[in-house]
């Protein structure tokens, strides 16, 4: 599934994300969506999110 489009994602949905820290790592987090950071429909290093925990990343992958 296309990650820089941020409309095909909504508040629920799980994803991988990379966290700040981790980005030369390349180290994902399983998540799932609680608040969408960025306010644009597209980013080119992905779109920023708030899982359901706290954390904060890119999403990396979409889990279907």
């Amino acid at each position: 599934m296309d990650i820089s489009k941020g409309k095909k994602m909504t508040i629920g949905t799980k994803v991988r994300v990379v966290q700040k820290q981790d980005q030369r790592s390349g180290k994902l987090t399983d998540g799932v969506v609680g608040k969408i950071l960025t306010k644009s429909q597209t980013h080119p290093h992905g779109i920023k999110v708030m899982l359901d925990n706290g954390l904060v990343g890119r999403v990396k992958e979409i889990i279907e």
